[in-house]
């Protein structure tokens, strides 16, 4: 089955991730699907907007812990110890790569949230132009409590550093609502209305000429790679492959396979687990 479904519906290419048994949680094949979808459509002289969405209950739950966490052993995100972090970033920087080909992509790309677009899947959904949420969706970076660092490092470049630091910092998820507030997306509509929201904005885009759309993006998008852009996704990718193998981190993939991913995700979400001492934590301390 695919992991990313493409059609052309006039001049929208519509895309969408194509997981919902596992909420659309990244798997190895995911993302070289994703970046393939982007290509056919840039290649495509009618298409002038895509929509990019994902199918089932949530936009994207972020990577399938489980096959990177729960499963026993190593993994391409997780090499036995001493570990080699250029090998790590040789590969999770393939795959921030091939999250950027929405942000590189010639065609301007609308990002559709419902449900969740969480962990990985706010890198997905952060490498977009525009995001409109359902305003009961909720989006967040819950790794940068233990076992992740935002790889596209898309947050500072919406938010700015404060609020930047206000999600990394802590972790939280925010609704739809809160994310428009902070200037995280672009807008947040009730969930009965999300569809339709999306198809206007599509539609009134899709009148532009595809070299004005494409002219109007790479304007906008060389200030921000003019403000050290690459630079920052270089260290946060590094950062990542860090996370995953520092004490906490190899803690925390200890404690996925015993207790299972959900589990684990739960302790370090609540802040209940000491991963310093892989220990859950008394309630005095």
């Amino acid at each position: 089955m695919p992991r990313v479904l493409y059609e052309r519906d006039g001049r929208i290419a519509r895309v969408a991730l194509n997981r919902p048994e596992a909420l659309n949680a990244i798997d190895l094949e995911l993302p070289a699907e994703l970046e393939d979808a982007v290509e056919r459509a840039n290649a495509d002289p009618k298409v002038h907007v895509i929509v990019l969405s994902g199918a089932g209950r949530a936009f994207c739950a972020g990577y399938d812990l489980t096959l990177f966490a729960e499963a026993g052993g190593q993994n391409p995100g997780v090499q036995a110890m001493p570990w080699d972090p250029m090998k790590d970033y040789a590969w999770m920087s393939r795959i921030t790569e091939q999250f950027m080909a929405l942000f590189r992509s010639h065609r301007p790309v609308i990002c559709k949230v419902h449900g969740f677009a969480v962990a990985g899947g706010s890198d997905i959904a952060l490498a977009c132009d525009l995001v409109v949420m359902a305003a009961d969706a909720k989006i967040g970076y819950m790794p940068a409590r233990v076992w992740g660092c935002p790889t596209t490092a898309m947050w500072v470049y919406r938010l700015g550093p404060e609020r930047a630091k206000r999600m990394l910092l802590t972790g939280d998820t925010i609704d739809g609502r809160e994310a428009e507030r902070l200037g995280l997306v672009l807008k947040a509509v009730p969930a009965a209305a999300l569809d339709a929201e999306v198809e206007k904005l599509a539609q009134r885009m899709a009148s532009v000429p595809v070299n004005q759309l494409m002219m109007q993006k790479l304007m906008i998008n060389q200030a921000l790679e003019n403000m050290g852009l690459r630079s920052t996704q270089m260290i946060a990718t590094i950062f990542d492959g860090i996370t995953r193998h520092s004490p906490e981190g190899v803690a925390f993939k200890r404690r996925a396979e015993a207790v299972g991913w959900k589990q684990a995700v739960r302790e370090r979400d609540l802040g209940t687990y000491d991963w310093t001492q892989d220990r859950p934590m008394n309630r005095a301390e």
